[in-house]
């Protein structure tokens, strides 16, 4: 007996690490190792195609090569700032305009008869079937000057000439939160279908208003949803490129078109992933803020 409850203990402790070390090691193997070769790309000076190592050893002496040029270049220079500003300022836009859109369809949806709720599901998932870029491609034809849009309105009379809508920043927001509404349905509509229906009945007995139950319990309980719908599109709208590449205009500058122009076009390694680091630093502190919001939903 004793032999077998040492077992179990043994069989357990090794399930726990197992659970917890398999997606560790997957962590440490797709993000964290290409996030170290990219961080040492950016301290590293290039020599014609190759990069010079960091540390040396020659006549018994350790010798650094660090550069941390790039590094200094971006505070200095106001065309990275203005970028970082940008991509953050229009990727939140993007976010909000998506949780405004995206809640009352997930609570719609969550509240539908259980036997629509598949095929409503089917619906948001159906834009997934087809080609992202190919969805991409055909905003360019409905929003050019002789697109669908401006030719159905000058047909209908409702304006004279074509409106610009292309290349601009109304048209890099739209595509981009036509791409990651699904996005923020799922996790709200996962969060709002567990919800306990009962709560809302509890607060109409004790006279709240159905807004009032609406605003202090149904928001308060889906806010771990909110809070996982918004880091899934405002992480990759941050470094999003081929949206603002294809419906974006000049004026709609991101960091994602930054870094192509230096590693393509400058051919400037060190500097494309300075940048890209300072990306992913900029993307860690809303995962942090993620990661605060689970856990005091979680208390």
């Amino acid at each position: 007996m004793k032999n077998s409850s040492l077992f179990e203990r043994t069989s357990s402790a090794w399930g726990r690490r197992a659970v917890i070390g398999v997606p560790m090691v997957f962590l440490l193997l797709v993000f964290l190792l290409p996030f170290l070769v990219v961080f040492k790309i950016s301290l590293s000076d290039m020599e014609g195609v190759a990069f010079k190592d960091l540390v040396t050893w020659s006549d018994g002496t350790v010798h650094f090569h660090i550069k941390v040029d790039n590094y200094f270049s971006l505070v200095q220079d106001a065309l990275y700032f203005q970028t970082y500003v940008s991509s953050v300022k229009f990727a939140a836009i993007t976010t909000v305009i998506c949780l405004l859109l995206a809640y009352p369809f997930a609570y719609f949806l969550a509240r539908s008869p259980a036997d629509r709720r598949p095929a409503l599901l089917m619906l948001v998932m159906l834009p997934f079937w087809t080609s992202f870029l190919l969805r991409v491609y055909a905003w360019k034809m409905l929003l050019a000057d002789a697109g669908v849009f401006n030719n159905m309105a000058i047909a209908m009379g409702l304006i004279a000439e074509p409106i610009k809508m292309m290349n601009t920043p109304f048209s890099m927001v739209l595509g981009m939160v036509y791409t990651y509404l699904p996005f923020m349905i799922l996790p709200l509509y996962a969060n709002l279908v567990k919800m306990d229906l009962h709560l809302l009945e509890a607060a109409m007995d004790l006279g709240a208003t159905p807004l009032q139950a609406f605003w202090r319990i149904t928001v308060p309980l889906s806010r771990s949803g909110i809070a996982a719908g918004s880091m899934l599109v405002f992480i990759p709208c941050v470094g999003e490129f081929v949206i603002p590449e294809l419906l974006g205009g000049p004026q709609t500058l991101m960091i994602g078109r930054v870094l192509w122009d230096e590693f393509f076009s400058n051919n400037d390694w060190p500097m494309a992933a300075t940048v890209a680091v300072v990306m992913v630093l900029l993307i860690i502190v809303p995962v942090a803020l993620f990661s605060k919001s689970r856990a005091e939903a979680s208390v």
